[in-house]
């Protein structure tokens, strides 16, 4: 299982690291390698969450994510997406851009690439603050059937009643972001790149939960579930295909930027190649993708039931540190020691629970006690 899961992830790791000390010798290896654990160590809370979505999709689209989605996590989001938006929010010529990517010492107005691509930061910033914030506050919003820290996920799964409140709260962090947080004369830029973080998660989300929950595309083999069944997996007996898969991937392409944009961003205060960070980031997201099948075939999140809880505890925390680092910088550690935290604590607590009412992972059930988690 570990061998088929990561033998990909291993064998770009060994091309990539050979096409670094071939073509730019042993600085430019130790500095991919070096972006390759940074970029692993930071992003562990973001194969937990796509876990949780993927183990919704059929084995054909877990193999898209892992191929097709690869590439576009390598080449779109690492690559290509920081040009997009170096272009658009610079008013640079696309060509003007890629020329300036490419000769880390050329520079357009006095600026480098990466200059522009830090002065972009506060639109970056917004948009995937917003996103993630409402994938935060939609799932506190939910009424669940395991409870984390029980007093203050009742008390959100009651306000959740009211359908719109994850909405209205991201709009007035939004403004009040804007207001309070924006460089002097881009509040505007902020605001619209928060609308647009808004919109993505909305359209994408909401047509991927529209599909599913009407059966479009939906999987209904026979044979998955009872392999399913046999291997003591709580995967569900109705996977996503279709359409429906389709959207969720979309989800989780535009999550996966989401969670990439501070690491490309910092990835300039280690080198400013733009094609070492590529594959070395690069190198990074192939693991965390092989991560996040290995969490769905091995039924992880089903045995360690608050891994999910930690895991959007750590996308609330990201949200809020996107938002602020508009005008103030927060160091990359910091980030990662938080989202690395909430997943270890509840790993911990999860480990804790399945000893409490005797649950063995990798065996079929929970526990014969849920009410014990409700005087948590």
């Amino acid at each position: 299982m570990l061998l088929r899961t990561f033998g990909w992830s291993f064998a770009v790791t060994l091309a990539g690291l050979a096409v670094a000390f071939i073509f730019w010798g042993a600085e430019g290896f130790g500095v991919v390698l070096i972006l390759s654990i940074l970029e692993i160590s930071l992003s562990f809370d973001n194969a937990v969450v796509n876990a949780t979505i993927l183990k919704k999709m059929n084995a054909f689209w877990q193999k898209i994510f892992l191929t097709v989605g690869v590439l576009i996590a390598v080449f779109g989001m690492r690559l290509v997406f920081p040009l997009a938006i170096v272009s658009l929010t610079a008013s640079l010529n696309p060509m003007d851009v890629i020329d300036l990517a490419f000769h880390e010492n050329k520079m357009i107005d006095g600026l480098t690439y990466a200059d522009y691509l830090h002065d972009a930061h506060p639109a970056i910033a917004a948009f995937g603050g917003i996103f993630l914030l409402m994938i935060f506050l939609d799932f506190m919003l939910d009424d669940r059937e395991h409870n984390w820290i029980a007093p203050v996920e009742r008390f959100t799964a009651r306000l959740g009643k009211f359908e719109v409140l994850s909405t209205l709260i991201a709009l007035v962090g939004l403004v009040l972001a804007a207001q309070h947080l924006a460089p002097e004369g881009k509040e505007g830029t902020v605001m619209v790149a928060g609308v647009l973080g808004l919109i993505a998660y909305l359209g994408v989300g909401g047509l991927s939960d529209y599909f599913e929950s009407h059966g479009v595309g939906a999987d209904d083999d026979e044979d998955e579930a009872e392999e399913g069944a046999k291997s003591g997996s709580a995967k569900p007996l109705v996977l996503a295909s279709g359409k429906a898969a389709f959207f969720m991937f979309l989800y989780l392409e535009v999550l996966d930027a989401s969670f990439s944009f501070d690491g490309v961003v910092g990835a300039f205060a280690i080198t400013q190649d733009l094609l070492w960070i590529t594959l070395g980031l690069g190198i990074g997201a192939m693991y965390i993708r092989s991560l996040t099948v290995y969490l769905v075939r091995q039924g992880t999140l089903d045995d360690y039931v608050y891994l999910e809880h930690g895991a959007h505890y750590a996308i609330g925390a990201l949200a809020g540190i996107l938002v602020f680092s508009i005008k103030w910088e927060v160091p990359e550690i910091v980030t990662g020691l938080v989202g690395v935290g909430f997943i270890g604590i509840a790993l911990i607590s999860s480990i804790m629970r399945n000893r409490r009412i005797g649950h063995i992972p990798g065996q079929n059930g929970q526990g014969s006690e849920p009410s014990v988690e409700a005087k948590v």
